[in-house]
C-alpha cells in the first residue's frame, strides 16, 4: 500500500523532448511566417513603385555623335533609326553623313542640274523635300532609306532619291520665295508664295493621282487657285498640313488665314490673330495635322487646334495651350512623328515639349548654335546642324512623354475637344491618336459605384441586422443568419453575369415599376406597423413577441406586386416622350429621360449595379453589424427594459450606442468590399468612363479598369505603368478611408468604454 503523503514523482512534470522540439519548430515557423509576410508586403510596394515612379521622370538627352558638311544646310532629314542624316542646301546634290563611321556619301539629282532653287521645305513624315524655283515652278523629291544585310549578318543603310513632277505656277510673277507640301495619300496640296511686298502672290495647288489599268499612275494638277485677293496683308509664312487637307497663311498684319483644300476646291474657312497684330515668327504643324504651334515675335509660343465650339458647328482653330517663351533669334522646330512632342528653341538653348500635357520634358544647351534640327521617326534621336555645317546627334531617353501630374489628375485640352476635360481613352485606331490617361473619371467611377451600391445595401443590411438582433425569435434567427452568410459566398462573376444578361434587360423596360416598388414597400411597412400599434392588445397578443413580421410580410408582397403592375400606368401618364420631328407622343421612360433631363439612359447602369451589388455587400454588413448588436450585454438591455423602456427604446438608447463601433466597422468593411469589386462593376455598368452622377448610366472603376486593360497593356509602356498608378490611387483611397474610420471607431469605443 502506497503512502498517500509521499511526494509525486518529478518526472511527471517534465515535458518530453519531442514536445519541446515541436514547440520550438512551430515558434520559429510562426516568426518566419510573420517576417515573410512583412517582406512580401514590402516586395509588393517595391514592385509597384518600380513600375509607377518612371512615369514622373523627366526626359534625358546625351550627345551621341558628330558630323560635318561642306555647305550650310537648309534642309536636314534623317532615317527612322537616326543613323544617317542628309543635308541639302539647293542644287543637284544631297549629302548623307554616316554618324557611326564619320564618312559621307553624295547622291545626285539630275533633274535639278542648272536650276536655281529659291525655296525649300521638308516634310519629315513622308521624307519629301519641296522645292520652289526662280522660274516659278514647284516640285519635290523623296528621300528614302533601305537596310541591306550582308552574308555575315551586318547591315548598312542605302539611301535613294526619287524625283517628282514639276508644276508651273500660273498666277503671280517672280521667283518662288516660300513653299510647303502636304500629302494625304489620296490627295496632295502645294502652297507657294511668289515675289514679295505688294506684288506677292500665294497660290494653292491641288494634285491628284490619275490611275490607269496598268502602272502606278500619274500625278497631275487638278486646280491652282490664287488666294492673294483673300489676304488682308502680305503673306509672310505659308504652311500646308501634313495630311494635305489644309493651308495656313501667316500675314504681316498678324492674321493667320485658314484655307480648306478638298474635293470641292479651295475655300477660306477662318481668319484668326494669335499675337495681337504681330506677325507670327514661326508656324508648324504637329503630328496628325490637327494642331499648330505658333511662335510670336516676342518668343511667346502657343498651340492652336481644330475643334467644334458646338455640336453642329464647323471645326475651326482655337488656342488650346500656352508654352513658356523662347528667346530671341531664329526659331528651331522639329515635330515628333510618333506623338505630340516637339523640339524647339532659339540660339544654343533647346527644349523638348509635349503638347498634350503642355509640359517641358527637357531643356538643355548645345555646344553649337543650330539653325536647323530634326527628330527621327522613333523619337529616340535628334540631330541639330549649325550654319557652319557642323552637326550633332543626341540620344533621347523619354519613354513616357504622355505622363505627367496634369495628364493624370488635371483637366487637359485634347485635340478636337471644345474645352479641357477629364478623360480616359488609352488606345485608338490610328497612329496619330492622342492618349487620354486621366485617372479622374476612374476615381469618380469608383466613388459613384460605391455610393450607389451602399445606398441600396446599407439601409437593408443595417435594418435587417437590427431586426435580427433585437426582435427576431431565436428559432427564426438560427435560419436567417446562416442563409445571409451563405449569400456572401456567391461568386461575383455569377452576380455580374446575372446583372448584365438577366436583370439589366428587365429593369430597362420597367423603371416606373421599380420607382413605385421603392415607394410602396417602405410606405406599406410604415402603415402596417403604425396600424398594428393601434390595435387592441387582445389582437396583438395572438402573436408571440417577435413574430409580428408574419403580419407585415404579406402586405410587403402585395405592395411590391402592386408597384410592379402599376408601373406601365405611371409611365403612360407621366413619362411621355414627344418626337420633335413628327410630334408623336410615346410612353417610354427610356426616351423621356434623355429628352427631359438631358442625360443618357443606358441599359447597364447604376440602378442595376445597386440591386446586384446588394447581394455582395449586404451579407458582409449584416453579419458584422448583427454580431455587434447581439453581443451587447443582456444585463444592459434587461435593465433598460426593467426601467420601463419598450423594445424600440432599448434598441435606440442602449443597443445602438454600445454597438456603434462594431456597426461602423461593418460599414467600412462593406465600403471596402464595394470599392474593390471588379466583375460586377464590369458586367453590370457598361464599363464606360463617364463623370456623371446620373443613375441611368454606368461608370468605370479603378479596379475594373485594371482587370480589363492590364492583360492587353504592353509591359513597361506608359499605359501599363498608368494602370499600376491606378492601383496605387485605389490603395490610397481605401487606406485614407480606413484610417479615418479607425480613428472614428476608437472614439466611439472611448465614448462607451464605461459600459
Amino acid at each position: 500500500m502506497s503512502d498517500p503523503l509521499k511526494s509525486p514523482d518529478p518526472k511527471r512534470f517534465e515535458v518530453s523532448r519531442a514536445t519541446l522540439w515541436f514547440d520550438r519548430f512551430m515558434g520559429g515557423a510562426i516568426r518566419l511566417g510573420g517576417i515573410s509576410v512583412i517582406i512580401a508586403v514590402f516586395g509588393i510596394f517595391y514592385f509597384i513603385g518600380k513600375e509607377v515612379l518612371p512615369l514622373f521622370k523627366a526626359a534625358s538627352v546625351e550627345k551621341a555623335a558628330s558630323a560635318s558638311t561642306a555647305t550650310k544646310p537648309t534642309v536636314l532629314g534623317v532615317d527612322e533609326w537616326g543613323e544617317m542624316p542628309f543635308f541639302y542646301a539647293g542644287g543637284d546634290q544631297v549629302v548623307f553623313a554616316e554618324l557611326e563611321t564619320g564618312g559621307r556619301k553624295t547622291l545626285a539629282l539630275p533633274g535639278l542640274t542648272g536650276l536655281d532653287v529659291t525655296a525649300l521645305d521638308y516634310d519629315a513624315v513622308h521624307g519629301r523635300v519641296a522645292l520652289g524655283l526662280a522660274d516659278g515652278r514647284v516640285g519635290s523629291f523623296l528621300v528614302s532609306y533601305r537596310r541591306d544585310f550582308a552574308a555575315d549578318g551586318k547591315s548598312q543603310l542605302v539611301p535613294t532619291l526619287t524625283e517628282e513632277p514639276w508644276f508651273s505656277l500660273v498666277h503671280g510673277a517672280g521667283a518662288v520665295t516660300a513653299v510647303s507640301y502636304g500629302d494625304s495619300g489620296a490627295g496632295r496640296v502645294i502652297v507657294a508664295k511668289r515675289g514679295g511686298g505688294s506684288t506677292a502672290s500665294v497660290s494653292v495647288l491641288r494634285l491628284g493621282m490619275k490611275r490607269g489599268l496598268i502602272g502606278k499612275g500619274k500625278l497631275t494638277l487638278l486646280e491652282e487657285m490664287d488666294v492673294s485677293p483673300q489676304l488682308a496683308a502680305e503673306a509672310m509664312l505659308v504652311r500646308a498640313s501634313p495630311n494635305g487637307a489644309m493651308v495656313l497663311v501667316g500675314c504681316a498684319n498678324g492674321e493667320v488665314d485658314y484655307f480648306l483644300a478638298d474635293s470641292a476646291g479651295v475655300s477660306k474657312r477662318q481668319t484668326f490673330m494669335p499675337f495681337d497684330g504681330v506677325a507670327p515668327r514661326q508656324m508648324d504643324f504637329l503630328f496628325g495635322g490637327v494642331s499648330l504651334i505658333l511662335t510670336g515675335a516676342d518668343g511667346q509660343q502657343a498651340q492652336w487646334s481644330l475643334f467644334r465650339k458646338d455640336e453642329v458647328g464647323e471645326r475651326l482653330f482655337g488656342e488650346t495651350k500656352v508654352f513658356p517663351k523662347l528667346g530671341e533669334g531664329p526659331v528651331i522646330f522639329a515635330a515628333s512623328q510618333r506623338n505630340r512632342a516637339f523640339l524647339t528653341g532659339t540660339g544654343q538653348d533647346l527644349s523638348i515639349r509635349h503638347s498634350t500635357s503642355g509640359t517641358v520634358r527637357w531643356e538643355g544647351t548645345l555646344d553649337i548654335v543650330p539653325t536647323i534640327a530634326v527628330l527621327d521617326a522613333k523619337g529616340e534621336n535628334f540631330i541639330a546642324a549649325s550654319a557652319a555645317g557642323e552637326a550633332r546627334s543626341y540620344k533621347i531617353h523619354d519613354p513616357h512623354p504622355d505622363a505627367s501630374w496634369r495628364a493624370f489628375f488635371g483637366k487637359v485640352w485634347y485635340e478636337g475637344g471644345a474645352k479641357p476635360i477629364y478623360q480616359w481613352q488609352s488606345t485608338g485606331g490610328t497612329d496619330d491618336f492622342e492618349p487620354k490617361l486621366s485617372l479622374m473619371p476612374l476615381i469618380f467611377g469608383s466613388l459613384k459605384g460605391t455610393a450607389y451600391a451602399l445606398l441600396f445595401s446599407v439601409p437593408i443590411a443595417l435594418l435587417a441586422a437590427l431586426f435580427s438582433a433585437a426582435f427576431l425569435p431565436l428559432e427564426v434567427k438560427r435560419v436567417v443568419k446562416p442563409v445571409m452568410e451563405i449569400m456572401s459566398s456567391l461568386p461575383s462573376v455569377v452576380l455580374g453575369f446575372l446583372a448584365g444578361l438577366w436583370l439589366a434587360p428587365i429593369l430597362e423596360t420597367r423603371v416606373p415599376s421599380v420607382i413605385l416598388m421603392i415607394l410602396f414597400i417602405p410606405l406599406s411597412a410604415l402603415i402596417v406597423g403604425y396600424s398594428w400599434c393601434r390595435l387592441p392588445f387582445a389582437l396583438r397578443n395572438l402573436f408571440d413577441s417577435g413574430k409580428e413580421w408574419l403580419v407585415v410580410l404579406p402586405f410587403l408582397v402585395i405592395a411590391g406586386w402592386l408597384g410592379w403592375q402599376l408601373g406601365p400606368w405611371l409611365e403612360s401618364g407621366f413619362f411621355v416622350y414627344k418626337d420633335p420631328a413628327t410630334g408623336r407622343e410615346i410612353a417610354d421612360f427610356r426616351l423621356w429621360w434623355p429628352q427631359v433631363m438631358g442625360t443618357s439612359f443606358e441599359q447597364r447602369n447604376s440602378l442595376v449595379l445597386g440591386f446586384m451589388m446588394g447581394f455582395a455587400v449586404i451579407p458582409v454588413i449584416f453579419t458584422i453589424a448583427e454580431d455587434a448588436l447581439s453581443n451587447v450585454p443582456k444585463s444592459l438591455t434587461s435593465a433598460a427594459a426593467a426601467l420601463g423602456a419598450n423594445r424600440w427604446q432599448v434598441v435606440w438608447t442602449v443597443m445602438l450606442p454600445v454597438a456603434s463601433s462594431g456597426i461602423f466597422s461593418a460599414l467600412m468593411i462593406g465600403f471596402g468590399r464595394a470599392v474593390g469589386e471588379t466583375m460586377i462593376m464590369v458586367m453590370a455598368t457598361g464599363n464606360t468612363p463617364v463623370t456623371e452622377w446620373n443613375i441611368f448610366n454606368g461608370m468605370r472603376t479603378l479596379s475594373a479598369n485594371i482587370a480589363v486593360e492590364l492583360p492587353e497593356a504592353p509591359v513597361g509602356s506608359t499605359h501599363y505603368r498608368t494602370l499600376f498608378l491606378g492601383a496605387v490611387v485605389l490603395f490610397a483611397m481605401t487606406f485614407i478611408m480606413n484610417t479615418l474610420a479607425e480613428i472614428l471607431r476608437n472614439r466611439l469605443r472611448e465614448r462607451n468604454k464605461i459600459v
